[in-house]
């Protein structure tokens, strides 16, 4: 089983959500990232390389970005965001990877 950290500029994306929203995300986010997070699925795969992260997890509307260590079985948060259309906003704000 992995071991799911969050960084703090993840922690702060959390943090904007309405609690509902949270609690969505990070069910999500602990049924879908603690066992295989690196198998790629029609929510989750790997991403181009980029800044942000290795992987995404689309949960609904709502996107976690993650790097893993398989070695050290961690899966690091790196961000949390929501897309509407092909916008992606962090904390209400338009940005891209």
């Amino acid at each position: 089983m992995f071991e799911i950290e969050f960084t703090s500029q993840a922690e702060l994306d959390l943090d904007w959500f309405r609690k509902n929203e949270q609690n969505e995300i990070v069910d999500a986010i602990e049924v879908q990232l603690q066992h295989q997070p690196t198998v790629e699925t029609h929510n989750r795969f790997q991403l181009r390389p980029n800044q942000t992260a290795e992987w995404e997890l689309r949960i609904g509307k709502f996107r976690v970005f993650y790097d893993v260590d398989v070695q050290a079985q961690v899966v690091s948060i790196e961000a949390v965001g929501f897309k509407i259309g092909s916008k992606l906003f962090f904390r209400g704000k338009g940005n891209g990877l």
